[in-house]
């Protein structure tokens, strides 16, 4: 009977002491959110090259999605005079394909954080130009995710895409005064030695916001230069801005964004993916429940000889969320994008999203249930 009692005091002590070293460390916090629905995707009739003739047959499926479910760790230590050591780790877990998941793949950083200067972080961390307008999008890190059509154009290479998480981030984002705020980040693109002949592949990216009441306004650019012929042609540059607007009153929020992009990496200098694209979202609450509704159309790609025929899309989304709890909800959204004959934008943000579209001129549609719970 004593032996039994030591071994309980024993693992109770092994227990206690990582408890107690985190505690000792500062803030510490768990957090996350799972997010999983039922999913029926319908790619519709296209084509197989951009304006062509050749058409090809839609195909569907059903299957269980993970939409942006993660997990993170989150702490901190006062140091005095209202300046605090901030850090980081945060995690997307995919619920339904774990052979895909790693560690630290989304925002994991440690830095500085004064109440009078600001915050000064050092890792993985989102674009200030993506965060701009993330409040704005009412079906945000679902298979709706206006990031469909808004963000760049998604290409293989790492141009293009200006609603990215990079790592190599140096960031600085400022207090608040007066509901206004900002936000500076310098990103090195490409993580090589190089020598005094050489640059590296770098962004800036930067955003304005304003908060106060019932408006939430936001203008954000972010720049490219790109050094490497890896990447491009040396000396290519690529940039975005956009700007958007939001009221919320009681029940009902609206949100606009527009989005106009630009490049100089097709031959003479013309633009190869730059566009325009613009989103409009509304949502209404009444009791657990809330109904929304978005609309995202993006222009034709490219300018003078590099412009795409028919490269225009538009896409259509309504929802309906019903509050089981404070931190769950059951959800239904449909949403449907339309490609031009040139172009084959596809859904984004769920693990259902990267086979959504077969070909050209198609038009993708989906019917999602779910449950998402909050921790």
């Amino acid at each position: 009977m004593m032996q039994k009692k030591l071994i309980v005091v024993a693992l109770t002590a092994a227990i206690a002491l990582p408890i107690q070293a985190m505690a000792d460390n500062g803030n510490f916090t768990f957090y996350g959110k799972a997010d999983v629905s039922y999913d029926m995707i319908n790619t519709g009739d296209g084509m197989n090259t951009a304006n062509g003739a050749t058409a090809i047959k839609g195909v569907s499926k059903r299957v269980v999605s993970s939409n942006v479910s993660k997990f993170g760790f989150k702490g901190g230590e006062d140091l005095g005079n209202g300046l605090s050591a901030i850090w980081q780790v945060e995690q997307q877990i995919d619920i339904d394909a774990a052979a895909k998941n790693t560690f630290a793949s989304r925002n994991t950083f440690a830095g500085l954080k004064s109440d009078i200067a600001g915050t000064i972080l050092f890792g993985i961390h989102d674009t200030p130009y993506k965060l701009a307008t993330r409040k704005l999008d009412v079906f945000g890190d679902s298979i709706a995710d206006n990031r469909s059509l808004l963000g760049g154009v998604k290409t293989t290479s790492a141009v293009a895409a200006f609603d990215g998480r990079p790592t190599d981030v140096l960031a600085y984002i400022s207090p608040s005064f007066g509901g206004v705020s900002a936000a500076v980040a310098l990103v090195n693109l490409k993580e090589a030695n190089t020598n005094d002949t050489q640059a590296n592949d770098s962004a800036t990216s930067l955003s304005v916001s304003y908060s106060a009441g019932p408006i939430y306004a936001a203008v954000g650019y972010e720049s490219h230069k790109l050094e490497s012929a890896a990447i491009a042609t040396s000396g290519d540059t690529e940039s975005a801005t956009k700007v958007g607007f939001g009221f919320s009153q009681d029940a009902f929020s609206v949100g606009v964004v527009y989005e106009k992009t630009t490049d100089d990496l097709a031959a003479n200098k013309d633009s190869k993916y730059g566009h325009t694209a613009a989103y409009i979202s509304g949502q209404f609450k009444f009791g657990n429940s809330a109904v929304k509704a978005a609309v995202g159309k993006s222009g034709e790609i490219g300018s003078g000889a590099a412009k795409i025929a028919n490269s225009d899309a538009s896409q259509v989304s309504v929802g309906y969320d019903y509050g089981l709890s404070k931190n769950t909800k059951v959800y239904a959204i449909f949403s449907k994008i339309t490609n031009g004959k040139g172009i084959n934008y596809g859904f984004s943000q769920s693990t259902a999203a990267g086979t959504s579209n077969s070909g050209f001129g198609t038009s993708p549609s989906v019917l999602s249930l779910g449950v998402q719970q909050n921790f």
